[in-house]
């Protein structure tokens, strides 16, 4: 069941322009939160709608999520400090099945920092496939090659590791071995071609629909 409760900012980081890391101490919130699922948070004052953010890592009682400024309410949210509070409610969201084995995780973009808390929880092999626009927008790659067996890191216009979508080196991975599961956060575009590529290859995949609704 979600929980409200105001949390405390334990600390701020500035992952890229316009791109922001907090982490908070949600106590019930963030022991209670499963990979793959979302907070909603008051920001902007009354006249505005909560945002839905989703949950990128948890450690005890501290969940850290990562966003960028798509707007007013998280221009305001981004200028929150160390000590200040937030109006939390969660954890929401189905989140993802975990299923053990070796598992292929693809990010994309804002949809990267979920899939971290999602490695993280798995009990078997994973391997991490994460898409970014260019050099300047990769973040959290140290993290996620402590909790996966592989990283490979991809951009969309060359300027840093595989070059290209991230269904490039994933046709690579699924010709090169079996997975158990793929599981997958991202544009929907990106859902869609991931999505396709394990239905040709008769592999289980869940992709996150954190598109705004």
């Amino acid at each position: 069941m979600p929980i409200q409760r105001n949390c405390t900012v334990t600390d701020v980081q500035r992952l890229y322009d316009g791109c922001f890391r907090v982490t908070a101490d949600m106590g019930p919130i963030a022991r209670s939160a499963l990979p793959g699922q979302f907070i909603h948070i008051a920001c902007g004052g009354a006249h505005l709608l909560r945002r839905p953010i989703s949950i990128c890592r948890v450690d005890g009682d501290a969940l850290t999520f990562v966003f960028e400024i798509r707007g007013e309410g998280t221009r305001e949210l981004s200028k929150c400090r160390v000590g200040d509070e937030l109006d939390v409610l969660g954890p929401l969201g189905h989140g993802f099945t975990l299923t053990g084995g070796k598992t292929l995780v693809v990010g994309g973009g804002i949809g990267v920092p979920p899939m971290l808390q999602t490695a993280a929880a798995c009990t078997g092999k994973v391997t991490a496939v994460l898409g970014f626009r260019d050099s300047g927008r990769i973040c959290l790659t140290d993290e996620f090659e402590k909790v996966c067996q592989r990283t490979f890191v991809v951009t969309d216009d060359g300027s840093n590791g595989h070059p290209g979508p991230v269904t490039v080196p994933m046709c690579e991975l699924l010709a090169a071995e079996r997975f158990d599961s793929v599981l997958c956060c991202g544009p929907r575009p990106m859902l869609k071609a991931v999505a396709a590529l394990c239905r040709e290859a008769d592999l289980p995949c869940q992709v996150s629909m954190e598109q705004r609704m």
